[in-house]
């Protein structure tokens, strides 16, 4: 019995989304798979997101598997690692508000993204991107930098407001439909809001930025990391999201903020780090962290202020005389708590 030939349009046309698990991904992914393309997610987490990128089921990666379900579309969640970190250190097209590369790090995602879709032999990329939105990556100009430099050109669609640019090589060829493509534009999320009604998605974040390099404090606290260390590791990368940071004498020391972070100072302590930990009295840890940009400094020189700094902030807690442990490695010591940092001193070498 002869084999009935293969009808081609019945197969799907595969695409790769950019998904966030935010408002704007999952608007422009539900358009996509009801105009029945077969769409797979890719998520991006990094060090810098305001999420715990380490844990297993947190933040936006949380979110976009969230969404990922219940469209019932896969998804793969990519780390940036210190590849990306390297571009935060030296972006091509510079700064945004923090030390926040927008331009860059979209290149690099989608040049990701085009390896993935042409993995999953992928036709186009799919992305919420709304032209206004934000200054420095989502404008027309950029957009056209990013197509270019990503080698994507004419396969980048952004359903969200497509009929404000050029069409796709997709709606060209009628993979979707142009006609059923949106006209949004600008900061406004009223739009995207009522569309969400429309298509019965809920449960969705309030929009906010997920990107600590935006955060004007915490990018004091990357500058001075890149000044002061020519390699990194993730771990450096995760003692600057907690903690109060200072610089004596060329030495970084950070100071925990509650129990929590008093813990995590703890799990993040190398072997060249030293740990101080209030011994017979409440206070909070701190970290002396070793750095390659040192200069020569014996971390030793700076155990004095860095007990000194623990009595501070411990407040009526500690009083003259009470014990410190030291720790570097495998040697432990304790010395006793003497004077109190000054104000006037602290806030001279606060990084923040």
């Amino acid at each position: 019995m002869d084999k009935k030939p293969i009808d081609k349009k019945t197969e799907k046309t595969k695409a790769v989304a950019l998904l966030s698990g935010g408002l704007d991904s999952t608007l422009a992914v539900k358009l996509m798979i009801d105009q029945g393309i077969d769409v797979h997610a890719l998520n991006f987490t990094s060090a810098f997101c305001t999420c715990d990128a380490g844990a297993k089921d947190s933040g936006c990666k949380s979110q976009a598997r969230r969404v990922a379900a219940e469209f019932d579309i896969p998804v793969k969640v990519l780390y940036k690692g210190m590849e990306y970190v390297n571009i935060v250190r030296n972006p091509k097209h510079g700064y945004g508000s923090g030390v926040n590369p927008c331009l860059d790090c979209r290149v690099y995602i989608f040049k990701l993204a085009k390896d993935y879709m042409d993995e999953i032999g992928g036709s186009f990329i799919i992305t919420g991107e709304v032209l206004g939105q934000r200054p420095m990556s989502q404008r027309r100009d950029t957009f056209k930098i990013i197509d270019e430099e990503s080698e994507l050109e004419g396969l980048i669609l952004r359903p969200l407001c497509a009929k404000h640019l050029e069409p796709t090589i997709p709606e060209k060829t009628g993979l979707v439909d142009r006609e059923k493509m949106l006209d949004m534009v600008g900061r406004t999320r009223k739009p995207q809001i009522e569309l969400a009604k429309d298509l019965k998605v809920e449960d969705y974040p309030c929009p906010s930025g997920g990107c600590l390099l935006t955060d004007k404090i915490f990018s004091k606290k990357v500058r001075d990391l890149f000044e002061n260390n020519k390699e990194l590791e993730t771990n450096d990368l995760q003692k600057i999201k907690i903690g109060r940071h200072f610089r004596y004498n060329n030495i970084k020391i950070v100071v925990g903020r509650n129990e929590a972070e008093n813990e995590r100072l703890k799990t993040l302590a190398t072997e060249h780090d030293t740990l101080l930990e209030p011994l017979n009295f409440s206070g909070p840890n701190a970290l002396i962290c070793f750095e390659d940009n040192s200069g020569g400094e014996s971390t030793d020189d700076a155990v004095p202020f860095a007990v000194s700094l623990i009595k501070r902030y411990s407040g009526e807690k500690a009083k003259e005389g009470e014990t410190v442990t030291v720790t570097t490695g495998s040697n432990t010591r304790e010395v006793l708590t003497s004077t109190t940092a000054e104000n006037d001193l602290i806030e001279s070498i606060r990084v923040c």
